[in-house]
């Protein structure tokens, strides 16, 4: 299987239609140069992470974009920082929609670029590792195996055997490391920040607490500040916030942070084996994160923002996930239990206490198969992911 059909391609049409450039970000390997090749086949094609592209672009941008007057993918975008400045100036000139399609894999780079020179004139899209949905062209496999593989393209485009698989992560945090991290940080001690990533894999789908992050990593507050923002651009990690809406009681403030990908925290934690996530005490948490992942994919697809959001109050109340909708606030409750036990129903009623207004059936998405209403609970299977009708 050379490729997968994108959820995004359609978004990226829609904006080609409309902005004169398009951007495409997202973690390294979550297939961003494949996507703009097949869906803006007719463009030509420039990787600035090639080094004589990128020399001559420095050398000379006149020449170098003269060759590229109709319109280019510019792969890696955020190498030649001058680049966007130069795109301002012609597509000002000729504000042909879709002439230009930039990817990056390091936000902060391409953001500040396109702020700083292509603000209004850029549709921008992220695009995550594959949605179950755009896995359903590969063989079903159960849940520890989505969980521990995760879903980089590149392990699904074959059937790796468990030492590959473990091979493809170690190559990809060793390469991050190398060719990000170094750049961006200048970290002169690498394994200082990989016992960071690691550290903060053991704390996905947890309220992030810098100070004992730090701590446990030997290394300062703010220094550890700065490295997590580092994994927030590289989208190897994100920041769930909470809902701020004032309920009558205090309410946890703090973030939590989550993995883009649970294949890559879980080989980071030590997890070798996608059974052994069968009895690991991170099972669920490895589960909350990825089908708040799926809900993030889903939202980025269609070219939203995320506008997710978790609830907690001092009092332990939760809502592992709640968004808004035109019925009201959304409450998810997510268990990695694959039997639908009254306890697990329980829970995600419990998931909407701290609501004062109406709302719709609260949601419990679970590591089972089976999915129904319950007691008014909309109880629903991981594998109806595969379906965003059926969730979404």
């Amino acid at each position: 299987m050379d490729s997968f059909s994108r959820d995004l391609t359609e978004t990226l049409l829609r904006l080609a239609r409309q902005f004169p450039v398009i951007a495409v970000t997202g973690p390294r390997q979550s297939g961003k140069t494949t996507l703009v090749r097949q869906a803006f086949s007719g463009r030509p094609y420039v990787s600035l992470e090639n080094p004589v592209e990128l020399a001559f672009a420095q050398g000379d941008p006149r020449s170098f974009l003269q060759r590229y007057a109709h319109g280019a993918v510019f792969d890696e975008a955020q190498r030649w920082p001058d680049l966007f400045s130069h795109l301002q100036g012609m597509v000002d000139a000729d504000r042909q929609p879709g002439r230009f399609v930039l990817t990056g894999s390091q936000q902060f780079g391409l953001m500040a670029g396109v702020t700083q020179s292509l603000a209004g004139r850029v549709g921008m899209t992220r695009l995550l590792p594959l949605a179950l949905s755009e896995l359903s062209q590969a063989p079903q496999k159960d849940l520890y195996t989505h969980l521990w593989r995760g879903a980089y393209p590149g392990l699904w485009q074959r059937q790796p055997t468990l030492a590959e698989c473990n091979d493809w992560f170690s190559s990809y945090v060793a390469t991050y490391a190398e060719r990000d991290v170094r750049q961006l940080l200048q970290v002169q001690n690498l394994s200082t920040f990989q016992r960071f990533l690691r550290l903060c894999a053991a704390r996905t789908g947890t309220l992030l607490n810098l100070v004992t992050l730090a701590n446990d990593t030997g290394i300062s507050h703010t220094t550890a500040r700065q490295w997590l923002s580092v994994l927030e651009s590289s989208e190897l990690v994100f920041l769930l916030p909470p809902y701020f809406r004032n309920f009558g009681k205090r309410l946890v403030k703090t973030p939590k942070l989550y993995f883009t990908d649970t294949g890559l925290a879980a080989w980071l934690i030590g997890i070798r084996d996608p059974q052994l996530l069968a009895l690991h005490a991170l099972r669920g948490a490895l589960f909350e994160t990825w089908v708040i992942g799926e809900f993030r994919k889903y939202r980025f697809n269609q070219g939203l923002p995320a506008d997710l959001y978790f609830w907690r109050d001092n009092n332990g109340v939760e809502a592992d996930l709640v968004f808004e909708t035109p019925d009201g606030l959304q409450c998810v409750e997510i268990k990695s239990g694959q039997t639908l036990t009254p306890d697990l129903v329980r829970a995600g009623r419990a998931a909407t206490r701290f609501l004062t207004e109406p709302a719709p059936p609260p949601w419990l998405i679970h590591g089972g198969e089976e999915s129904y209403m319950r007691e008014g609970v909309r109880c629903i299977s991981w594998r109806r992911f595969g379906q965003p009708a059926a969730v979404f």
